[in-house]
């Protein structure tokens, strides 16, 4: 540490004056000159000194900063995975400048122009933006479903062999680079196009169920932690249920500027904007969300008294973050413990539920209450042949009524 300290000393006294000390020691905090964000600094196992920003200007959230990136970086390194993180467009990008110079050298195969044409047709433009430790289950169901709206058609066997085989030279490119672990599993693309099954979604009675105990969930909890991300998680879950939104992908980058009035004569609705992985889009909450909404604002002690105050001042703040700032990762953990203490991690069919379970619910529901394909298609960013997909078998039981 003496080492450590004379090292910033060389940069200047002032800088000297203004290091912290985090987490035992392990961490520093400091500023640059001429920059209002907190750096920090920690050892490496190879005796390397490690520095990374951990852009906040405030020095309580960069405290909380600095030492989630401290442990996932030695996360990182106990799993021997590299400190740079790279998306899938980035290892695309590699592979394709990688087919043109075996191409050029004499090396190349008549194959790539396939994989080439697959990659900037169809893999950069859905998983580009995502590492592939993001890349879950149902974001692979996703793309087949995007694809199919895309394509016009069910594609060929041969043609999802070679989507498949493409995708994989991705994988094999992150692991070689040690960006995943070997034992990490990456969600595959499925190259033999087994018949689609119904997604396991909650009943209206489980859906009462949920939402009657997670009140006593959430204020239960070993540590003052556990219970924090319990109360984020609840809201989080309402919040899905409620909109039909993607977890993680539309929800992670959602601030509170980005929700807005809609009226209609008397009658205001709550408009909602996401970016996601189809574009922006709007959607219109029910009015459930409000309550959840201004729990959250009362949780955050923002200085304003309900959910159109804050509106009206355009709050620039991400809205599923801690009271201090800081974002979680993921709700899969906490979600999945949710379902467990309740009974109700898997469907009628034994197949485990998930944070997507709720949007298939919230289409569900939404198809039985007679909204049409074409506005629920709008509504949650997908296509109608998505919609017609995975909910047209349930449409005639839905309308059992009318059609008897």
């Amino acid at each position: 540490m003496q080492n450590l300290n004379q090292l910033f000393s060389k940069s200047s006294a002032s800088q000297s004056a203004d290091v912290i000390h985090l987490h035992r020691g392990l961490v520093s905090l400091f500023k640059r000159s001429g920059s209002n964000q907190w750096q920090c600094r920690f050892r490496l196992p190879n005796d390397q000194w490690h520095s990374m920003s951990t852009g906040q200007a405030d020095l309580e959230e960069a405290k909380h900063t600095s030492i989630a990136l401290y442990e996932q970086t030695m996360a990182k390194i106990s799993q021997e995975l590299s400190l740079k993180s790279k998306s899938f467009k980035q290892l695309a990008e590699e592979d394709l400048v990688a087919m043109d110079i075996a191409n050029k050298e004499g090396n190349g195969k008549a194959i790539f122009k396939d994989y080439k044409f697959v990659l900037n047709k169809y893999l950069i433009p859905f998983f580009g933006k995502f590492q592939l430790k993001e890349i879950t289950p149902e974001l692979v169901k996703d793309f087949e479903s995007w694809r199919l709206s895309q394509m016009g058609r069910d594609p060929q066997a041969s043609t999802k062999r070679t989507h498949a085989t493409t995708y994989n030279r991705i994988v094999a490119l992150a692991r070689e680079q040690n960006l995943i672990a070997d034992t990490f599993r990456v969600p595959l693309l499925d190259p033999h196009g087994s018949p689609s099954q119904a997604r396991p979604a909650f009943s209206k009675e489980e859906i009462i169920q949920l939402l009657a105990y997670m009140p006593s969930w959430e204020k239960v909890g070993r540590s003052s932690r556990t219970k924090e991300m319990r109360q984020l998680c609840r809201s989080y879950v309402e919040f899905l249920l409620y909109t039909g939104a993607r977890p993680g992908t539309e929800l992670k980058p959602m601030r509170w500027k980005h929700l807005q009035w809609h009226w209609i004569g008397d009658q205001r609705y709550l408009k909602v904007w996401l970016s996601g992985k189809t574009g922006p889009r709007y959607l219109i909450a029910k009015h459930l969300v409000v309550d959840c909404l201004e729990r959250l604002i009362a949780w955050h002690q923002l200085p304003y008294k309900d959910l159109n105050a804050v509106i009206e001042a355009r709050l620039d703040h991400l809205i599923f973050t801690f009271p201090r700032g800081v974002q979680p990762y993921n709700f899969n953990p906490q979600f999945e413990n949710l379902l467990k203490e309740c009974n109700l991690l898997k469907d009628v069919a034994g197949r485990n539920r998930s944070l997507y379970s709720l949007r298939h619910t919230y289409a569900t529901f939404a198809l039985a209450e007679g909204v049409d394909i074409h506005t629920l298609a709008r509504q949650m960013g997908t296509s109608t042949l998505m919609i017609e997909r995975h909910y047209s078998k349930l449409t005639p039981m839905m309308a059992a009524a009318k059609l008897a």
